[in-house]
């Protein structure tokens, strides 16, 4: 379904689905993509060479053009535009992917879908920024309070740093992927371990570039401070700056809600109140740090670049590609929260990230309560009111503190270590703990379902508006056994998916006990794969209606008979039948083991570089630049500020 594998954009390459390789790339095709980026990467260095020898004057002449238009200095201008366009594709390329994987199943091999050509070029593209961000300045320029020192005469910014670790980060998980596949078969869900690296590594690029952003300024108003002259085009450079920094954290909320995807489509794999969760978590880091480094309204300005872009993808990859359109998480209550607490606490900005992070876990969740019933394919329900509730606020307090931390360092108002230190350690332990308790799942024993498939008599149309698939298309009676499973439950569904479409019907009570019924056809036929699904408490279970035959695990069909019982299982026993079952345990542990140390080490760089930044800025009294200010709040600034403590504490 997800970043697994690469599916055929045709309806046609879908009817042998069934055959595509389930355990890693063709090698002829993995050789291709790897002679392809080796390539790239040779022409990228020799540009390089060539600038720094004074040989090529291709990149000085692109970042003077770039720092004209931005006022910022070249290393930072250039390298913000390659990396902003490159994640706008790299962005495209994911949400067609999974719409394709969704509707089509597996594919052919690496080069087989379009979508996959789109991240790849993002992907490196955001790479490629963060590497031509450290080889632009020369000539002894130090880019920046916190610049790192790579030679005597070759100093280069910590934002390109993080840029070039984070798209490398996002690239490894590609061949990781693929190992990961021969090792364990295809984990068809987003939240695959390395898939959480290729999502992860390109959503934090937004972190490096606000670093990167945050540099040039600091560097710009250095040069100002040094000179009597009015700076050229300083007009120009508040404006784009200030576009620049709402796109940024407009970019980062979608980032963080790329994490959402499984229920943006409507399948997820895990329990309900894991979306409540990651929207609180995502609206309260990128908000509460939008209101504190852009200034009045500029939460309001990152949510309108992230209904922009996001709804701008949706609309690309269902009405303009033809694949399942993902829906789109609201946020725009929870801004207005984060604007409204900002009024009278924007002077403490800890106490604005708590406050507004708590307001997005109550006020928040109910706004996005009543925009799930609007908007989304899987609507919330009682179920999953009071534990979504205090995982939500939990989170949202946390997570509305760290981004306060985040704007203070792009600020250089960065409060003293101790204070950041422990915020950073209780958002580390408590976002932990909720995520956890949100994936604990159990089954109950001897559950099952008794389904009774009537024939449609003509094709019907379901969600999304798609009409039913031409071929075999059935109503369904479900009787659920423990009754108690199908009362009120977060979801009741019958989807089918995988076989040209996606099909996520409601299975509604019939007014007898444990008894529900579709409320639309779905097909069982060809290469559709369809199941009942049911969440009820942390049973998230599922027991298949129609499964095609799959030489390639190998698996058998499971026919759509009139009439069958079937027991209730972990539903991703079935969505993941991909799932080698014969790999020995401790492997798997090592494996993730291994991807959640690369993450910590990751994320720890991310903290680094912010924490550098903002102590070297304030040590050297540059200071939060004007353009950075909060422009409603002229006294809102050093009360934060203790004194200068250790780079990158």
């Amino acid at each position: 379904m997800i970043l697994d594998s690469f599916t055929p954009a045709s309806t046609a390459m879908a009817t042998v689905a069934a055959s595509e390789p389930a355990g890693g790339a063709e090698m002829g095709q993995v050789v291709i993509a790897t002679a392809g980026a080796t390539v790239v990467t040779l022409v990228l260095l020799w540009l390089i060479r060539g600038h720094r020898a004074g040989r090529v004057s291709l990149l000085t002449d692109l970042a003077a053009f770039a720092s004209r238009i931005s006022g910022l200095p070249g290393w930072a201008a250039l390298p913000s535009g390659i990396g902003g366009g490159a994640l706008m594709i790299a962005l495209l390329g994911m949400y067609w992917d999974i719409s394709l994987h969704i509707d089509q199943g597996r594919d052919a091999g690496p080069l087989a879908n379009p979508a996959h050509y789109l991240i790849l070029v993002g992907l490196y593209g955001v790479f490629a920024a963060g590497v031509l961000a450290m080889a632009l300045p020369k000539d002894g320029e130090k880019p920046g309070p916190g610049a790192l020192r790579i030679t005597e005469s070759w100093h280069v910014p910590v934002g390109g740093v993080l840029m070039a670790a984070c798209g490398a980060f996002a690239l490894i998980g590609f061949p990781l992927d693929d190992v990961w596949h021969r090792l364990f078969g295809q984990d068809v869900t987003l939240w695959g371990p390395t898939h959480l690296m290729l999502i992860g590594g390109a959503g934090m690029t937004l972190v490096g570039q606000a670093v990167l952003l945050a540099e040039g300024m600091h560097h710009q108003r250095a040069k100002r401070a040094a000179s009597d002259d009015a700076p050229e085009h300083r007009g120009t450079s508040s404006a784009v700056t200030y576009l620049r920094r709402a796109s940024l954290m407009g970019g980062f909320l979608i980032g963080l809600s790329t994490f959402q995807a499984e229920f943006d489509f409507g399948v997820p794999q895990y329990r309900a109140v894991m979306q409540p969760l990651l929207i609180a978590l995502a609206a309260s880091i990128a908000l509460v740090g939008a209101r504190v480094w852009i200034g009045r309204g500029g939460a309001l300005a990152a949510v309108a670049f992230y209904f922009v872009v996001r709804g701008g993808v949706s609309l690309l990859t269902g009405p303009v590609f033809g694949q399942t359109t993902p829906s789109v998480p609201l946020y725009m209550g929870e801004a207005l929260l984060v604007e409204l607490v900002a009024i009278s606490l924007i002077r403490r900005p800890l106490a604005l990230g708590a406050v507004s992070g708590a307001l997005i876990g109550t006020v928040g969740f109910a706004i996005e309560y009543a925009w799930s019933h609007l908007a989304m394919p899987l609507p919330w329900r009682d179920d999953i009111v009071v534990e979504g509730l205090v995982l939500a606020t939990a989170v949202g307090v946390v997570g509305g503190m760290t981004g306060a931390l985040l704007a203070l360092g792009l600020r250089a108002e960065l409060p003293r270590p101790r204070v950041t230190r422990s915020v950073m350690a209780a958002t580390l332990v408590v976002v932990s703990a909720c995520v956890v308790d949100g994936l604990i799942t159990s089954s109950p024993e001897n559950a099952s379902v008794t389904v009774g498939l009537t024939d449609a008599r003509a094709p019907g149309t379901g969600s999304g508006g798609k009409e039913a698939a031409a071929g075999r298309n059935v109503d369904a009676i479900v009787r659920v056994t423990p009754a108690s499973l199908a009362q009120d439950p977060a979801w009741a569904t019958i989807t089918a998916w995988q076989g040209g479409g996606l099909r996520v019907e409601d299975l509604e009570p019939t007014g007898r006990p444990g008894e529900l019924r579709s409320v639309a056809p779905v097909p069982v036929h060809g290469e559709w794969k369809a199941l009942v699904r049911i969440q009820q408490g942390r049973g998230v279970l599922g027991s298949a209606v129609y499964l095609p035959k799959d030489t390639a695990i190998p698996a058998p069909e499971v026919p759509a008979s009139a009439a069958f019982t079937r027991p209730l299982v972990r539903d991703t026993d079935i969505l993941q039948r991909e799932v080698k079952d014969d790999v020995a345990p401790w492997l798997w542990t090592a494996a993730g083991g291994t991807v959640l140390a690369l993450y910590l080490a990751f994320l720890s760089a991310l903290a680094w570089g912010v924490g550098r930044v903002g102590r070297r800025a304030a040590r050297g009294g540059q200071g939060a630049p004007p353009s950075a200010a909060a422009p409603s709040d002229p006294r809102a600034s050093s009360r934060t500020t203790a004194a200068p403590a250790p780079a990158g504490a």
